[in-house]
């Protein structure tokens, strides 16, 4: 037990120092300068240089791999995969259900834990899913933060991308809880551990490409979007996630001001008929409860009015104001 604890605290320590390494080379590299941070991510330019390094080293190095492995192995064995890194996961969501006392979740997470190891091979085929066992999501820093611990700032961890100081705190306890941790020899734990993470981004590959052609600025979706996320697991799901405050933003237009804005500056206008129209003999027909519109919503004065209907007993329209004709009973609107 004693070289077990060990071996996990010499992984932990090799995980840390490539981390530092990691972010070593994205400090040499040069930070992205951000005059005026957002609020709640102070380190904006290092976060931002770190993440522009992890999405370098996917683009380049896993995503390839994992499109590698999509290709050669058949969806019924990556499904398969998937179960068992699930089941095992479900190891330490059934630890932090106990720790915040939800037991009816954790009792449902350690059936889940029996039952697929029993009858579904030993976690290859998810049978307590058939079984109505549903599945939850839980890790020490959720536990962290339901006994109160603040998020923090936001962080982006080399390597592993998205997360905040508490989630990073936690991220090291979900180490020792889950089960991979312990397997002898050390390089079959590696190998299991690499598997995880190829099969995991093998199943993100659609997603990832939705994000690459949907979002301008990647970096500022994947931190709300996390935050966002972690939020909403945080609330049990029973409020709606808000996304983080990062501090004032422009409002959204009001229209009723700009109409309003743009009918007291053309009142006088407004209120009567151009000289032009009256002198011809002929009125502008409008909505039914709408004002006249202004004499400078129809170009000039010098535009010909349209002839709508082309009946002997037709409505002359001055050009530019859209009425639809009355003969169709088109409906008008007016923006209010």
């Amino acid at each position: 037990m004693q070289t077990s604890r060990n071996r996990g605290g010499a992984r932990v320590f090799q995980f840390a120092k490539l981390a530092v390494a990691m972010a070593a080379v994205a400090v040499s590299a040069g930070c992205t300068t951000v005059q005026t941070p957002t609020k709640g991510d102070p380190l904006e330019g290092l976060n931002r240089t770190i993440f522009t390094v992890n999405d370098r080293l996917d683009q380049y190095a896993l995503k390839p791999v994992a499109k590698g492995y999509v290709f050669i192995t058949p969806q019924p064995v990556r499904d398969s995969v998937t179960n068992f890194f699930s089941n095992i996961g479900d190891v330490y969501i059934a630890a932090n259900n106990l720790l915040q006392l939800k037991i009816t979740d954790g009792v449902e997470d350690i059936m889940r834990i029996v039952i697929n190891m029993v009858f579904g091979v030993g976690g290859l085929f998810d049978v307590a899913t058939l079984a109505k066992l549903p599945k939850h999501e839980n890790d020490l820093g959720l536990t962290l933060g339901h006994y109160g611990v603040p998020a923090g700032p936001y962080l982006v961890l080399p390597l592993f991308g998205p997360s905040t100081v508490r989630d990073a705190v936690g991220s090291i306890g979900n180490y020792y809880v889950n089960p991979l941790s312990y397997i002898d020899p050390a390089g079959l734990s590696w190998a299991l551990y690499g598997l995880n993470i190829v099969n995991t981004r093998a199943n993100l590959l659609n997603a990832s490409d939705v994000l690459e052609g949907a979002t301008l600025d990647k970096y500022s979706f994947v931190r709300n979007a996390y935050l966002q996320r972690r939020q909403y697991l945080l609330s049990d799901g029973k409020q709606s996630a808000a996304l983080p405050n990062y501090g004032d933003e422009a409002p959204l237009p009001k229209y009723d001001d700009v109409d309003g804005g743009a009918a007291a500056g053309t009142q006088g206008a407004a209120a009567k008929p151009s000289a032009e129209t009256a002198a011809s003999g002929t009125t502008a027909a409008t909505p039914q409860g709408a004002s006249a519109a202004p004499e400078a919503a129809s170009g000039s004065a010098e535009t010909p009015p349209l002839d709508m209907n082309g009946g002997p007993e037709t409505t002359q329209i001055p050009a530019g104001q859209l009425v639809p004709p009355s003969r169709f009973n088109f409906p008008s609107f007016r923006l209010r």
